[in-house]
């Protein structure tokens, strides 16, 4: 479950953010997201933006540029953003400083994928697997 969510509380507004790179097509960046925004569905948050730049490689500090990152930082404060979920694995690095800078929950798809994991996870033993992944 995204963190902050219960169940029984309303439903967590996020924002989708992904990089198109060269070598992907805008089609698929789109087939990407679709996925994604899925994803936070399912996890139970309600996506209500999406985010793409095109760039010839992810930045290494903050995953987008400058000027993205920008737009989005104004975007979520005027929106009351409080989760953020990027469509690649992000480094530990990219996460302190898009938090940093964002002061937001920031999620990437792996991330995402093992809060479904352990929204579904019944067992003491499945929930500690979760957690070990």
């Amino acid at each position: 479950m995204i963190e902050g969510l219960k169940e029984n509380s309303s439903l967590e507004k996020v924002i989708l953010v992904s990089v198109r790179t060269p070598d992907i097509s805008e089609a698929q960046v789109e087939e990407y997201l679709d996925e994604l925004e899925f994803l936070a569905e399912t996890a139970g948050a309600i996506p209500v933006k999406r985010f793409t730049q095109n760039l010839a490689m992810p930045d290494s500090k903050t995953f987008v540029g400058r000027g993205k990152l920008e737009e989005i930082h104004n975007y979520i404060k005027i929106h009351e953003i409080d989760t953020i979920i990027f469509d690649d694995e992000l480094t530990s690095s990219q996460f302190r400083n898009l938090e940093k800078i964002l002061k937001c929950l920031i999620l990437d798809r792996t991330n995402l994928i093992l809060d479904i994991f352990a929204l579904g996870a019944r067992t003491a033993h499945a929930k500690t697997q979760v957690v070990l992944s």
